[in-house]
């Protein structure tokens, strides 16, 4: 990952990263989470955009039949859940390229959270957690 200015009207001192490099940071941050909870991952597309909706600061959006609410009479032929990654606002907040990685593996983490029909308030308390036990990483 590499600093590159961009002509357009972004901050040359924000990191930012091509295409490839950050879906490829999606898929570590999927590869990551725990086998278990992987293997229940099923009928969802997971896709990279340049920017969220106008008038949104979104992240990351989860748009779907979250896991508990999926019943073989009620969930069939149904197209895939979706999960997408915004690009551009997780560069936008980060300050150096590991912020980038960071906020990447922090919303995927989060929109599989709602995947599987965990709510805002028990996604931050696991984000808060996973937070921390990163800081043990990187001393």
């Amino acid at each position: 990952m590499t600093r590159k200015p961009n002509p357009f009207g972004r901050s040359p001192f924000r990191p930012s990263i091509d295409r490839a490099r950050f879906e490829e940071l999606v898929g570590e941050a999927l590869a990551e989470i725990p086998k278990g909870f992987r293997k229940l991952i099923d009928n969802v597309t997971v896709m990279v955009e340049d920017d969220c909706p106008p008038g949104t600061s979104l992240l990351g959006l989860y748009h779907g039949v979250p896991y508990p609410h999926r019943s073989p009479g009620s969930y069939g032929n149904l197209a895939p859940d979706v999960i997408v990654i915004y690009q551009r606002p997780i560069e936008s907040i980060s300050r150096t390229d590991e912020d980038i990685k960071d906020h990447v593996r922090d919303t995927v983490l989060h929109e599989v959270g709602h995947y599987f029909g965990l709510g805002e308030a028990e996604l931050r308390e696991i984000e808060r957690a996973v937070r921390e036990s990163r800081k043990g990483e990187k001393i």
